[in-house]
């Protein structure tokens, strides 16, 4: 496992690079800020939601 000050620095990072990526024109990295911030321990709102809507899914 990732040290505590490891493991936020690395999600400050990812989060940061991802807002870059966010105002970069034709750069597709802006997913980085949701990574950066489940790296904080903060969880999507809508994650249950999100789940739930792939499981029902059909194809």
């Amino acid at each position: 496992m990732l040290k505590p000050v490891m493991k936020k620095t690395l999600g400050a990072l990812l989060m940061l690079v991802g807002l870059l990526a966010l105002v970069t024109p034709l750069t597709p990295g802006s997913w980085l800020i949701f990574v950066g911030l489940e790296l904080f321990g903060f969880r999507m709102a809508a994650w249950d939601r999100v789940k739930a809507w792939l499981k029902n899914r059909r194809y």
